[in-house]
C-alpha cells in the first residue's frame, strides 16, 4: 500500500510535459494535417464592414495579427487545423431601403479583397477540385456563400450574376420572410416556397450553386427536398431533437437529407445547442417584457431590475460536450456521411460555447468525438469530405442540366402574381 501511495505521489508530481501525451489528440493532429476542417459559415466579411475603428477596411482588419475580441485570425486558424472556409456574404434582411444589391456587391468586394490580401496563405476557390489542389499545396481554399436570398431582389439574373462573382451556396432566407420563401424566424406567409421560389431552386441546381437550408422554415426545407436534383446543405444549424429552436433541423428533415445526399453542418450557437439555454432565454425575454410594461419606459429601472434578475438566474453554461451530442445524434440518425462543421464564428455576438471560443478549438471538438468512438475515416468526412462531396455533386448535376436547360427567364410576376390586367 505504501509503495502504491508513493507511485501515485510521483505521478501527480510529474510536470505536464512529462506525462503521457493524449493519444486522441495525437490522432486528431495527424488527421488534420492531411484532412483539415472546411467550415461552412464564418462572418468575418461582415465584421470587417462593421468594424468601429475602420469600417470596410480590409487592411486594418489584419488577420496576421492577434485580433482580440474577434474569433478568427491566421494563427488561430492554423492552430485549429482550419484548412478551408465558406466565408459568409451576409447582408441584413431589412436593408432594402439602402439597396440590397449595393450592399451585397460591397460584401463580395470585401471578401474577395480579403482573400487576395492573404494570397500566400489563401486561394479563392469555386470548385471542389480547387479546394483539393489548394489543400495539397498547404494553402487555404476560400469559398463564398450568400446568406439570404433577399439579395437577389426576386431576380434570377441577379442570382446568376452572384454565382459568377463566386457564390457557391445561397442560404434561401435569413431571418426575414421573402416574397417567395418563409424564414424560420419570420412570418409564415407562403406555406413554404412559392412557384417562383421553386424556380430559384431549379436555377440554382442548373448553375451548381448549393441550396443552403439554414434559416428557412420546415415547410421550405420540405419543398426544396421535394424538387431539388442536387444535394443540399445546412451551413450552420444543429439538431432540433436536442434543442427545439426554429433554426435547427427536425429529425424528419434530417432523415430526408440522408436520402438527398446532403450535409448538416453543426453550429456553435448556445441556444441552438442547449435546450436549457433556450428555455432560459425564453424566460428572460418574457421577464424583460413584463418589467418594461410595469416601468412605463423607465429604462434605468428596467436595466437595474434585469441585472438583479440575471444575478438570481444565471445563464446555463453550454459546453463543447453539448455540441458533440448533436454530432452523435446526427450520426446515429443518418450516419457520419452527412455531418459537417459550421461554427458561425464571428457571427455569434461574442456569445461563445465553453471550449469552442474561437477557430483554434476544432481539434478539441474532434478529440471529444474520437473519445466517443468516431473513427478516423468518419472524422475526415466530418472535417471536409462531406461538404466537398456535396459541392462536387452539385457541379456534376449542373454539368448534366446545362446540356438540356437554358438559364431561366421566368419572373415572380409571371409565376406568383399572374398576368397583369
Amino acid at each position: 500500500m505504501r509503495r502504491l501511495a508513493t507511485l501515485l505521489l510521483i505521478v501527480v508530481a510529474l510536470p505536464v510535459s512529462a506525462q503521457a501525451p493524449d493519444p486522441y489528440l495525437a490522432r486528431v493532429k495527424k488527421l488534420l494535417a492531411v484532412s483539415p476542417v472546411i467550415d461552412g459559415h464564418n462572418d468575418v466579411p461582415w465584421e470587417i464592414r462593421e468594424n468601429r475603428a475602420m469600417p470596410r477596411d480590409v487592411d486594418h482588419f489584419d488577420l496576421r495579427t492577434d485580433l482580440k475580441g474577434q474569433d478568427t485570425d491566421l494563427a488561430r486558424m492554423k492552430k485549429g487545423g482550419l484548412g478551408g472556409q465558406f466565408w459568409s456574404i451576409y447582408i441584413p434582411g431589412d436593408a432594402k431601403d439602402s439597396g440590397y444589391a449595393r450592399i451585397q456587391l460591397e460584401q463580395f468586394d470585401i471578401a474577395r479583397r480579403m482573400i487576395a490580401k492573404y494570397g500566400k496563405e489563401m486561394v479563392f476557390a469555386k470548385t471542389a477540385d480547387d479546394a483539393r489542389r489548394a489543400m495539397a499545396q498547404k494553402k487555404f481554399p476560400s469559398f463564398l456563400g450568400m446568406e439570404g436570398g433577399h439579395a437577389i431582389e426576386n431576380s434570377l439574373g441577379a442570382l446568376r450574376a452572384y454565382y459568377d462573382l463566386g457564390a457557391r451556396y445561397m442560404t434561401l432566407t435569413h431571418n426575414v420572410t421573402l416574397d417567395w420563401a418563409d424564414a424560420a424566424l419570420g412570418k409564415q406567409a407562403h406555406g413554404g416556397l412559392t412557384p417562383f421560389g421553386k424556380e430559384v431552386i431549379r436555377e440554382m441546381n442548373r448553375m451548381g450553386m448549393i441550396v443552403d437550408l439554414s434559416h428557412v422554415s420546415p415547410a421550405v426545407m420540405s419543398n426544396v427536398l421535394d424538387i431539388t436534383e442536387s444535394p443540399v446543405m445546412f451551413s450552420h444549424s444543429s439538431a432540433r431533437a436536442l434543442s427545439d429552436h426554429p433554426r435547427d433541423v427536425p429529425d424528419s428533415i434530417v432523415l430526408r437529407v440522408k436520402k438527398n445526399g446532403g450535409v448538416v453542418m453543426v453550429t456553435f450557437v448556445r441556444e441552438f445547442v442547449s435546450q436549457k439555454n433556450l428555455d432560459w432565454r425564453t424566460v428572460r425575454t418574457a421577464r424583460r417584457r413584463e418589467l418594461a410594461a410595469g416601468f412605463g419606459g423607465d429604462t434605468a429601472r428596467l436595466r437595474i431590475a434585469m441585472e438583479e434578475w440575471l444575478r438570481a438566474n444565471p445563464e446555463p453554461i453550454v459546453t463543447l460536450k453539448d455540441v458533440a451530442d448533436h454530432f452523435d445524434h446526427l450520426k446515429k440518425l443518418i450516419g457520419a456521411d452527412h455531418v459537417g462543421i459550421g461554427g458561425d464564428f464571428d457571427g455569434t455576438g461574442g456569445e461563445y460555447i465553453q471550449g469552442l471560443e474561437d477557430v483554434s478549438k476544432y481539434p478539441d471538438l474532434l478529440v471529444e468525438l474520437a473519445r466517443r468512438g468516431w473513427t478516423d475515416d468518419e472524422l475526415r468526412r466530418v472535417a471536409n469530405g462531406n461538404i466537398l462531396r456535396v459541392l462536387a455533386e452539385n457541379e456534376k448535376v449542373a454539368a448534366r442540366l446545362q446540356k438540356s436547360r437554358k438559364p431561366s427567364t421566368r419572373t415572380i410576376d409571371e409565376l406568383d402574381r399572374g398576368p397583369r390586367m
